[in-house]
């Protein structure tokens, strides 16, 4: 989970076109997603998440 959080805080994890773009792969979005844009997940409200699943403390 950390790695994931990491990953989309360092701009790693981005939407671009019609696929979801990671470090080390890219798939294409299902057709429902397709066609809003680029977009990253640098901002807080995407990543936030997994530090309250991930850390209990």
């Amino acid at each position: 989970l950390q790695q994931a959080q990491l990953a989309m805080l360092r701009g790693e994890v981005r939407v671009v076109g019609d696929e979801l773009v990671t470090p080390t792969q890219r798939w294409l979005l299902p057709e429902v997603l397709r066609g809003q844009g680029d977009r990253d997940f640098t901002h807080p409200y995407f990543w936030s998440s997994f530090t309250l699943i991930g850390n209990p403390w």
